[in-house]
C-alpha cells in the first residue's frame, strides 16, 4: 500500500500543474496584459509597450515570473515616476511549473501589477510627441 502513495502524490502534482497551466492560458486571453521576460526584450521595450497599451485601455497589467519580477517592478516605477500611471493593485503568488529536465514540480514566484492611466496621461503623452525633433525634409533634386 505504501508503494502506491508516491504514485498518487505524483498524479496529484501533475493535476495541480495542469490546473495552473489552464489558469495561465485563461489569463493570457486578457487583452491589456503584458507578460515580461528577462531574456526577450530590453527594459524600455516594455515601458513603451505599456504606454501604447494605456493609450488604448484605461488599465494595463504587467505580469512576470521568477527573475523577470525585477523588470516588471522597474517598468511600473518608470511609468509612475514619469506621471503616466498610478498603481491600482499588486498581486504576488507562487505557481507550480513542471521542470522538463528533472520531471518534477518547481515553484516560481509570480507578480501582477495593475496600473491605471494617470489623470494627465494624455497631456504628458501629447507634450512628449511635440518635443520630438522632426526629421529633416528631403531636398528636392533639381535637374
Amino acid at each position: 500500500m505504501q508503494a502506491m502513495r508516491p504514485a498518487a502524490e505524483g498524479e496529484a502534482q501533475e493535476q495541480a500543474v495542469r490546473a495552473e497551466a489552464d489558469e495561465v492560458k485563461r489569463e493570457v486571453a486578457k487583452k491589456n496584459r503584458i507578460q515580461v521576460s528577462t531574456n526577450k526584450k530590453p527594459l524600455y521595450f516594455y515601458v513603451n509597450l505599456a504606454k501604447r497599451y494605456m493609450q488604448n485601455y484605461d488599465e494595463v497589467e504587467l505580469s512576470a515570473l521568477g527573475m523577470a519580477i525585477g523588470t516588471v517592478v522597474t517598468v511600473a516605477e518608470i511609468l509612475k515616476n514619469n506621471g503616466l500611471a498610478t498603481e491600482k493593485k499588486i498581486l504576488t503568488s507562487t505557481i507550480g511549473t513542471k521542470d522538463e529536465a528533472k520531471g518534477r514540480l518547481v515553484r516560481k514566484a509570480k507578480i501582477e501589477i495593475l496600473l491605471c492611466k494617470s489623470e494627465n496621461f494624455n497631456s504628458i503623452m501629447s507634450s512628449k510627441k511635440s518635443e520630438r525633433p522632426k526629421p529633416p525634409a528631403e531636398e528636392e533634386i533639381k535637374v
